[in-house]
C-alpha cells in the first residue's frame, strides 16, 4: 500500500479488506467475491471519479477470480457490474490458485486480462504445482509487491 500511495503523488489511496474467512479448502472465495463486489459498487455509486485496482493473495486471488467473473471450482459470488468494468484500472495477484486449472486471469478474462498482474513464484505449490511450501510465503520479501504497486500505479497514472 505504501508503494503504490508514494507511486501516486496527489492522489487519495486507500485500502479495503475483502471480508471472508480464509481456510485451505477455499470455500469462501465465493462470499468473499461477492464482499468485494458490493464494495466496490458502493464505493462506486458515493465516488463516481474514484477509480479501482483489485487484487488478492492466495485465496484472495481466487476471491478476485470470482469477482472478475472467472469461473473457478472454488465457488460462486457476485461479479463487478459490467458498467464498472472500466473503473477497474489494474488487478493484482500472488500465488492465485486459477493457476492450477491452467489458467491466468490473462486467459481467462477478455475484460480484465489485459488489465492484469500475475505472480507464481516458481515453486509455489497453490498457484504453479510446486513442492517448496516456502516459495508460496516469499511475495512480500521477493520485489513481487513492489512491482506489482508499480504496475497499478503506472496502469492509474493512465487515466
Amino acid at each position: 500500500m505504501h508503494t503504490l500511495k508514494s507511486a501516486l503523488p496527489g492522489r487519495t489511496v486507500s485500502s479495503y479488506a475483502v471480508d471472508y474467512a480464509a481456510n485451505f479448502s477455499q470455500t469462501s472465495a465465493g462470499p468473499g467475491a461477492t464482499d468485494m463486489t458490493e464494495r466496490v459498487t458502493s464505493t462506486a455509486a458515493d465516488c463516481p471519479n474514484t477509480s479501482f485496482v483489485l487484487g488478492g493473495y492466495s485465496q484472495g486471488g481466487s476471491v478476485t477470480d470470482i469477482a472478475l467473473g472467472i469461473p473457478t471450482r472454488l465457488g460462486t459470488g457476485r461479479t463487478i457490474p459490467t458498467a464498472l468494468a472500466a473503473r477497474v484500472k489494474a488487478v493484482v495477484v500472488f500465488g492465485n490458485p486459477l493457476r492450477l486449472s491452467g489458467r491466468t486471469i490473462a486467459s481467462a478474462s477478455n475484460v480484465f486480462g489485459p488489465r492484469a498482474k500475475e505472480f507464481c513464484n516458481t515453486g509455489d505449490p497453490v498457484c504453479g504445482n510446486g513442492r517448496n511450501s516456502a516459495a508460496h510465503l516469499t511475495y512480500h520479501l521477493n520485489g513481487s509487491v513492489e512491482q506489482g504497486a508499480r504496475f497499478a500505479a503506472d496502469r492509474i497514472g493512465r487515466g
